[in-house]
């Protein structure tokens, strides 16, 4: 039996209460959301962090406390974002990272227009200088990938010394402007990255399911969380984190796969507790 990892997402940088009320958006709400998660079976949380006024910011003091509340609950694999707000510098980018010392931060190896109104933007130096933070503060790139140059850049971060293998990939698919959420696409990606790499996979929106699926049949971990989808089914919103971890849980039970816990995570993706 393998072993299948769970990453939730409870929050990403854009959804709101509007969107749906169960959105963590506080410290409070997103540690408690994420200990929920952890018993489910989450073994890994994907943070964003928001200011008071519900906006994705990059604000350390907010990761901080977050991140400590959630140490206090559960010994879960914390996994900082790098890009929660497009109006962030690369420092402030990057400074939660020198305090914190998560065991894991988003790497998105590229730009692209995001959504097809403004530029999400990784500038090669920029890249590099947070290949060298992470390398520096312990913490495991975990590559983000929009489209397949993507996978093209962070092999030559990898020649550069800028990242270390082997890598661990996230394929986010389904993103306007990205590449669209098809198991087509699942399998082209993954058949790019070198041998040895670990990978994980999501699916936004009504991609979500298809791309679960298809990465679990497919020996890749996955993600679930309202950072990607707030409908748990067509017309049924999502009462919580929870309701995608179970059912992710679930799913990898009856394909005849494990669910992996926290330090199991660690030993897959070789972590530094």
């Amino acid at each position: 039996m393998g072993k299948t990892i769970i990453t939730v997402a409870p929050t990403g940088a854009w959804p709101t209460k509007k969107d749906n009320p169960n959105v963590p958006l506080t410290p409070k709400e997103i540690a408690e959301d994420v200990f929920e998660c952890y018993k489910a079976g989450a073994a890994i949380a994907h943070l964003h962090m928001r200011d008071d006024e519900g906006l994705g910011t990059m604000d350390k003091s907010k990761f901080e406390e977050t991140v400590r509340l959630i140490k206090e609950k559960c010994d879960i694999v914390i996994n900082c974002t790098t890009s929660g707000d497009l109006n962030a510098t690369d420092e402030t980018r990057q400074a939660h990272l020198k305090t914190i010392r998560p065991e894991m931060a988003s790497y998105d190896c590229g730009s692209m227009n995001w959504q097809h109104s403004t530029v999400f933007l990784n500038t090669p130096s920029f890249l590099e200088e947070l290949g060298k933070t992470m390398q520096e503060y312990g913490v495991k790139p975990e590559i983000e990938i929009f489209d397949a140059g993507m996978i093209y850049n962070a092999e030559y971060y990898v020649k550069k010394g800028i990242l270390k293998a082997p890598l661990h990939y996230q394929f986010v698919l389904g993103a306007a402007g990205g590449t669209a959420a098809t198991v087509e696409n699942l399998v082209y990606l993954k058949n790019l990255i070198p041998q040895g790499s670990t990978w994980s996979a999501l699916g936004i929106g009504r991609g979500h399911i298809p791309i679960m699926l298809a990465t679990i049949a497919m020996g890749g971990h996955i993600r679930v969380g309202m950072e990607d989808n707030v409908m748990f089914a067509k017309g049924q919103l999502a009462e919580s984190n929870k309701q995608f971890v179970e059912r992710a849980a679930n799913i990898i039970i009856q394909s005849g796969n494990e669910v992996a816990t926290p330090d199991e995570a660690r030993e897959i993706l070789g972590l530094k507790k």
